[in-house]
């Protein structure tokens, strides 16, 4: 064999080599399932808005567990994961512990999904993305529905301190947000209306009990109604709604909150300032005034954030069980 032969050879090696030792990269998209499963997502979504009609405040921790997923090493499902010998998972990290919930109902979503399907072809990774998507469809109507990409994978750990670490706290001020989420590959636009996630749920006093009685850019009346929930010295684990206008309902009532100074968290009340001059002011009162541009814009971000890190074709695995690695 000439060397031309035998270089042409050793290229055609190494290529097939790379086919099996390489993990295979695919793209995210909308029509995953179609195929394989196309029962999933009607499925999916029928048991979310069950779980909604049972408690109507679940929405808001499905759709929370699917950003506290994507901020930590990717959207891989590892907040699912309970501990092990091996690693202590996410569950107990500060920003977690006590605060998420709804694993019975991603639970319930995959025993019924996997069983339609057939077989676990369904991610709980994908799960935590639908749900999002269909919680606050079923909380703020059609305009809020989006084409949530799939085809990710889980991961095989989880790590605690990594969700201590990147993980926005309650208490970050407008350039540690912005930081943060630059961090994700996410801009101050995705902040803000990914921020606007809080038009549904509810907070611990531990989070905005220091913002009640210290700062000075909250409505008076307002901090004076929250003191009587979270007195110092109180319950730490009382809880006060994210938007006290429309606490279970999707909607741009969030945003109208922190014109007025009455944004429940330190870092809510910082992506508005009131002088008018920076981006993130413009932002809150354009989503303030105009909840379509609110619905395209979430939506959008959802999706952006959605894509963050996943773990597609060969790696990682799609569990059987959402608590444990196969």
């Amino acid at each position: 064999m000439d060397s031309h032969h035998l270089q042409s050879f050793f290229v055609l090696v190494m290529v097939t080599l790379s086919t099996f030792l390489i993990p295979t990269l695919a793209t995210l998209t909308p029509d995953y399932y179609d195929t394989v499963c196309p029962q999933a997502l009607p499925i999916i979504k029928a048991v979310v808005k069950q779980a909604i009609i049972r408690e109507r405040r679940i929405g808001a921790s499905l759709l929370r567990l699917h950003f506290h997923d994507c901020f930590v090493n990717g959207c891989d499902g590892s907040v699912l994961l309970d501990d092990t010998p091996f690693f202590i998972g996410e569950k107990t990290a500060l920003p977690n512990n006590n605060s998420i919930r709804g694993f019975d109902v991603v639970d319930e979503i995959k025993a019924v999904v996997d069983r339609v399907c057939k077989r676990p072809v369904v991610s709980c990774a994908d799960i935590l993305a639908i749900a999002a998507r269909d919680s606050v469809a079923i909380l703020g109507g059609t305009q809020y529905w989006y084409k949530v990409l799939l085809g990710r994978r889980d991961a095989r750990n989880a790590s605690r301190d990594a969700a201590n670490l990147n993980l926005p706290a309650p208490f970050l001020n407008i350039s540690q947000l912005i930081s943060n989420f630059q961090s994700h590959g996410l801009d101050l636009k995705d902040l803000v209306v990914l921020s606007g996630g809080h038009t549904i749920g509810f907070a611990r006093c531990s989070s905005f009990q220091d913002r009640i009685f210290n700062d000075t850019n909250i409505d008076q009346k307002f901090a004076a109604t929250l003191r009587k929930t979270c007195p110092l010295g109180g319950d730490n684990n009382n809880l006060a709604p994210l938007d006290a206008s429309t606490p279970a309902r999707v909607d741009t009532s969030y945003y109208t909150n922190l014109l007025y100074g009455k944004g429940l968290l330190h870092s809510d009340q910082e992506l508005y300032k009131g002088d008018g001059c920076g981006e993130s002011d413009r932002l809150v009162q354009l989503y303030s005034n105009d909840p379509y541009a609110f619905a395209r814009d979430f939506g959008d971000s959802m999706i952006k954030m959605g894509n963050m890190k996943p773990l597609t074709g060969t790696m990682g695995e799609v569990r059987c069980n959402c608590r444990r690695v196969n």
